[in-house]
């Protein structure tokens, strides 16, 4: 008994000295980046240790701080995923130099939103699924999926349907819409997501066109041919539409490389004199009327000097004067001769 157990204490003993406890100490505390993985460690080195064990001492360096970065992340929310626990990583603090923007968190559908809302958890389907016309699996969808109608040889006519009606055309008609009804639910998401409007996706007919959905379709209905409406003829006294937009002109991807240096050249200096320009025409005209009108005033200016020195007294039919003149009128201080 004494045996076994001295046996079961120098395993544990060995175990524990090949595995290192998770606890590790630093006079400094390690500055730990949860968002970008990234721990800093300011502690001193020991450069004894270093140059006389250089290995094993930044080996040991090196697992103490990834040892603090993981205790750092179980300390995280976490959630399980298909067997799989995820920890959450928070906004990273420290800024790092990337070439491209961090991706955005794609923005929900419609669907998902109400999904979300009402609780419900979409069910994980198998690939392949039993085809009973070929007794074998087969895949859901795709290339040689099952239950694929499109491929009958003969289908049974409906009793309140025309017997002259073509069913398979109808049957690849009807799959083509569905198609077409699940293109423009995806992009009227993408729409919705980034805010924009729904790209459009033709005419469609309504029962009091306006004047404006008559000339985009027949714009749309001259563009219709082969030649995309280059040898399409007007009718008559018919107006250039104006939905049928500008044709781009593109420079070639090779040139002149003067002329390309040029260019480039002028949009640098456009950047960099960040000073406006300077209209000398504008400056001299401003400039001259400013004196004009400044000329003109001053006669004005002078006259109301002139005539603030002569005050008008109050009283009835007298005026108040320095001196009398000849023949003039007599004032109180006034001599008539």
């Amino acid at each position: 008994m004494a045996d076994l157990v001295e046996s079961v204490l120098r395993d544990a003993a060995e175990k524990q000295a090949k595995f290192k406890t998770t606890e590790v100490e630093k006079d400094i505390e390690v500055e730990i980046d949860e968002g970008n993985l990234l721990a800093v460690d300011t502690n001193p080195l020991t450069l004894k240790e270093l140059n006389s064990q250089r290995g094993e001492y930044l080996r040991n360096l090196v697992r103490d701080n990834t040892q603090l970065l993981i205790n750092k992340l179980w300390q995280l929310p976490v959630e399980r995923q298909d067997d799989v626990v995820i920890a959450k990583l928070p906004d990273p603090t420290t800024v790092i130099p990337r070439e491209k923007p961090i991706p955005k968190d794609k923005p929900q559908t419609r669907w998902e939103k109400y999904a979300k809302l009402k609780g419900i958890q979409n069910r994980k389907k198998s690939r392949m699924a039993w085809d009973e016309q070929k007794k074998e699996y087969r895949p859901r969808w795709g290339y040689k999926r099952a239950g694929d109608d499109t491929k009958d040889w003969v289908i049974e006519v409906p009793e309140n349907a025309d017997p002259y009606e073509d069913q398979f055309e109808k049957r690849m008609k009807s799959k083509k819409e569905r198609v077409a009804k699940n293109e423009l639910n995806r992009l009227r998401n993408i729409a919705r997501a980034q805010k924009t409007k729904v790209p459009g996706v033709g005419l469609t007919p309504t029962d009091t066109p306006t004047k404006d959905h008559v000339g985009k379709a027949l714009a749309v209905a001259k563009r219709s041919t082969a030649s995309i409406g280059r040898f399409t003829e007007s009718l008559p006294k018919e107006k250039p539409s104006r939905f049928t937009g500008k044709k781009r002109q593109f420079e070639p991807n090779y040139g002149n490389i003067k002329s390309e240096k040029l260019k480039q050249l002028n949009i640098l200096n456009l950047i960099l004199n960040k000073q406006p320009k300077l209209d000398v025409t504008k400056a001299v005209n401003s400039q001259m009327l400013e004196e004009e009108t400044s000329r003109s005033q001053a006669p004005r200016k002078e006259k109301q000097k002139a005539g603030g020195k002569r005050g008008f007294k109050g009283g009835r039919g007298k005026f108040s004067s320095g001196r009398g003149g000849k023949g003039g009128h007599k004032g109180k201080r006034g001599r008539g001769k």
